[in-house]
């Protein structure tokens, strides 16, 4: 596949990085990734990797732009109010870059339907705000054969990992929170609170590691690192990393028998 040149133009200074190259930009306009979740981590996500010239793009959220998401949803404005954030998100696509394939789900992810909604990914990122979700994709994406980018975060703490449960020696994200939390039932930013610039911190690393994972066996920047999790911490200005290891007996992804 080439790019024609206004792409070759456009991604020019992404281009000339060893890391990445031609063929990595190659690879990346041929790859479509699935955002679940359009809110504080989704929006940065969105800008970061229509930016990196992914080019194809699947938007999956049920919720409405509310004047409280405008703190830290950075792709919405008050004229989005009241409208669709799926729709509002491909508007913005639209007015960044026409040339990108948006593929518009407004729909509320649950364990019934994930299969059906995250089909066809080349891989899936996950920003939404509740483990019941979270866990339904997960599921979905190891059955799918999909790797998954999960990102989180609230307050000042932000926690980005990715995820390739399909894979006989890889964990998924439920053998790293285990399955207390299939109940929709657990907090959210509207609960603890969160600074904007933290959704923004997770959202752009998040987005940096979805192209490490997409670029694996194209490009020297490719490195998935599969289950390796970053903690991310606002308020010391610092970051950790921890391994989470396969649950054999984990009922996501865990050996049969």
């Amino acid at each position: 596949m080439m790019l024609s040149d206004a792409r070759l133009d456009r991604f020019a200074r992404q281009i000339i990085i060893p890391e990445i190259g031609g063929a990595g930009q190659v690879a990346l306009d041929g790859t479509q990734v699935t955002l679940v979740g359009l809110g504080g981590i989704g929006s940065p996500v969105l800008q970061y990797l229509a930016a990196a010239g992914i080019g194809q793009l699947r938007l999956i959220d049920d919720g409405d732009v509310e004047l409280s998401n405008l703190q830290r949803q950075t792709i919405y404005t008050q004229r989005d109010i009241g409208h669709a954030k799926a729709v509002a998100a491909r508007r913005w696509l639209a007015n960044f870059d026409s040339e990108i394939t948006v593929d518009v789900r407004d729909d509320r992810i649950t364990a019934g339907n994930a299969a059906a909604l995250l089909e066809g990914s080349g891989l899936v990122l996950d920003g939404t705000d509740n483990f019941a979700t979270r866990l339904a994709v997960s599921d979905s994406c190891v059955a799918l054969g999909i790797p998954l980018l999960s990102a989180a975060v609230g307050r000042f703490q932000g926690q980005v990992a990715a995820f390739a449960g399909h894979l006989p020696d890889q964990p998924c994200y439920r053998c790293f929170v285990g399955d207390a939390f299939d109940n929709d039932d657990c907090d959210t930013c509207a609960d603890d609170g969160m600074l904007g610039a933290m959704a923004g911190w997770a959202g752009s690393f998040a987005a940096m590691r979805a192209v490490s994972v997409l670029l694996d066996g194209v490009a020297a920047i490719g490195d998935p690192a599969f289950g390796k999790v970053h903690m991310m911490d606002g308020l010391k200005a610092e970051m950790r990393s921890f391994r989470v290891v396969k649950d054999p007996a984990c009922k996501g992804c865990g050996l049969p028998g």
